[in-house]
């Protein structure tokens, strides 16, 4: 029960807490719900997962390495993600590294809140 309990909570915590997205209202005879429909532009997601290739692809096909994507710029989710390689890139491409989100963190706020520390270690270095 206690793993079940934990399970759920952890996962309300990421998908609120990570990204804002579309809400749809769901209600049955006894409780409605909201549902998050969540959309994370391709450059962003090719950054969590940490496909440099794809990365370094996108960005020489156009991609903005400031856009937000879900409030978080791609070097907010390279830093979230510990993606070291991605933020060097990013960096030497334009990131802004101290880009703001809409709650004021930055990509080292980011890395600090997922205890990512080679990117905090490179994101100081940068800072």
């Amino acid at each position: 029960m206690k793993k079940t309990f934990l399970f759920a909570l952890t996962a309300l915590f990421i998908s609120s807490a990570s990204f804002a997205g579309e809400t749809t209202t769901v209600a049955n005879s006894n409780e409605t719900f909201e549902l998050a429909n969540v959309r994370t532009n391709p450059f962003c997601m090719a950054v969590v997962k940490g496909d440099l290739d794809a990365v370094k692809k996108m960005i020489e096909l156009g991609s903005d390495v400031n856009e937000k994507s879900n409030g978080m710029t791609p070097l907010m989710y390279a830093a979230r993600y510990n993606r070291v390689d991605i933020i060097k890139l990013l960096v030497k491409e334009g990131a802004r590294v101290k880009a703001r989100n809409s709650k004021g963190f930055t990509a080292i706020k980011f890395a600090k809140m997922s205890n990512a520390q080679e990117a905090i270690q490179l994101l100081k270095e940068l800072s």
